[in-house]
């Protein structure tokens, strides 16, 4: 048997059945793999005690021939969901002390299902940025290291702790969530997969929010099939959650059976876009020639408003975000200031300005601004005409195909402070992501190739409302003639 740590999740959950290993044994490499990988600053809590009496409980439960859909099997959570007694921070010293009396709905499934929670990941600070290096609790490195080079690289973000411990073989699974391309970006240029589902596929309740009308939470895995597992237990209709959608659960692993022949595949011509590497360009067209030589039928759709999906974006969460975040006051939880204040208005201002970092400062000034008198009408009101513009487009394109085969990010990993003087250069990094979002549609993330310095790429894949089945199915194959089997050195691993 290969060694438990590098163990996909569906290798662990037959292993587990087959009683060839105990959740005991595979938790006990796990919790020390974490342990001597804290070089990569993926977790901000570890959980070692909870996951060991959780791995002996889910051990009695198989004993007795009974256990979910995932009993037994390590994960890691993102700290952005609510884990009841464990401390969320959802990577920000303002809820630094914070310790959720009650548990997210997401977690709360895997926990019914079976799971076993490792530790809570680094993030980016709400969730607002894409390089991991907004986290209160510092950045996170990528596991991947260019050839020839020991310069750290960022992880992608905001998912990134939960990326570079899936890559890192510190947990089997983990979740994320994906707001503009957290889960998706970070996937692709750590070499893993990651799925954004339908919004509404999955509960929002217990999640931190960041952009209501966007947030989506989604796996973050090794191999498309572990995905399909991972989104079976966690999606699930919720009354606790409005946008919650009452679409029936199917068995998604077994949606993967049947190949891809007859597929309709759709090219957009809008996202060639100028300044994008050739390798991203080059991985995209075998992409397409990988599906269609096994059956797929290629056709070219036209997705008119892509352009301006950064800046609707960049309006409309921002927005989002200055009315969510207008609840951490330093009253009722969370960091309040021991400076000397004057008057309640001092409390907030003082409080509010220790709280938070630079990112979500600069994104709650936005977010104030293009809702304000005057402003409204010529910013927000606009920005969701084109929102609706942008979801028209996909319903257009897919009278012609099935799904949509795009590049995930427009380059690989870069260095750790490279962009971070340049806020706008960083927002590029989700062009490719973004337009799914305000549409609400599915996308994964599929490792499809290195590039020549030796990084991960990946592919994106997006489909029909509620129709992962389909984008799942369409990633095996993808996955299957990449044949994907690299992994980065074990630089970060202390004895």
């Amino acid at each position: 048997m290969s060694d438990p740590i590098s163990m996909t999740l569906a290798e662990a959950r037959d292993a587990l059945k087959a009683k060839k290993i105990s959740s005991t044994e595979l938790t006990t490499a796990l919790v020390r793999s974490v342990e001597q990988s804290r070089g990569l600053n993926a977790f901000v809590t570890e959980t070692p005690d909870r996951a060991m009496a959780m791995a002996a409980a889910s051990d009695a439960r198989l004993a007795k021939g009974e256990g979910g859909a995932l009993e037994g099997l390590p994960l890691a959570i993102k700290d952005l969901f609510c884990t009841k007694g464990v401390k969320t921070t959802a990577g920000s010293r303002i809820l630094g002390n914070f310790v959720p009396p009650y548990e997210s709905t997401v977690t709360q499934n895997l926990w019914n299902a079976g799971a076993v929670m490792l530790g809570k990941t680094n993030m980016d600070e709400f969730a607002m940025g894409s390089s991991n290096e907004t986290s209160a609790a510092g950045p996170v490195f990528n596991p991947w290291r260019a050839k020839n080079s020991n310069a750290n690289l960022v992880p992608g973000g905001s998912s990134g702790g939960s990326a570079a411990a899936v890559a890192g073989d510190l947990c089997l699974a983990a979740t994320g969530t994906d707001t503009g391309g957290s889960i998706r970006q970070p996937a692709a240029v750590t070499g893993t997969v990651g799925l954004k589902p339908t919004y509404g596929r999955c509960s929002r309740f217990g999640i931190v929010a960041f952009a209501s009308s966007l947030d989506q939470a989604g796996p973050m895995t090794k191999t498309v099939r572990d995905a399909a597992i991972m989104l079976g237990s966690m999606a699930s209709v919720d009354a606790k959650d409005s946008t919650s959608v009452d679409v029936p659960v199917p068995d998604y692993e077994k949606l993967l059976e049947g190949g891809i022949k007859g597929l309709k595949v759709g090219i957009p011509k809008e996202y060639r876009i100028d300044g994008v590497p050739a390798d991203i360009g080059g991985l995209w067209d075998k992409g397409a020639a990988w599906l269609k030589a096994q059956g797929a039928e290629i056709v070219e759709v036209s997705l008119p408003h892509t352009k301006y999906a950064l800046p609707t974006y960049y309006i409309v969460a921002p927005a989002e975000a200055s009315s969510n975040l207008a609840r951490y006051d330093g009253v009722r939880f969370g960091h309040r200031t021991s400076s000397s204040i004057h008057d309640i208005t001092d409390l907030y201002e003082k409080s509010r300005a220790e709280g938070f970092g630079a990112e979500v400062q600069r994104r709650i000034l936005i977010g104030t601004y293009v809702l304000s008198a005057g402003y409204y009408d010529a910013y927000y009101a606009r920005a969701q005409k084109l929102r609706t513009l942008i979801k028209r487009d996909f319903d257009k394109a897919f009278e012609s195909c099935d799904v949509l085969l795009t590049p995930a990010t427009p380059g690989p990993a870069f260095g750790v402070g490279e962009k971070t003087s340049d806020p706008v250069s960083m927002y590029l990094n989700d062009v490719f992501t973004v337009t799914v979002n305000l549409a609400g549609l599915p996308g994964l993330s599929v490792p499809a190739g290195l590039t020549d310095n030796g990084l991960p790429l990946g592919l994106q894949l997006i489909g029909k409302a509620f129709d992962e089945g389909t984008v799942l199915r369409a990633g095996l194959a993808i996955e299957q003639a990449a044949d994907f089997r690299h992994k980065p050195a074990n630089w970060w691993r202390s004895a």
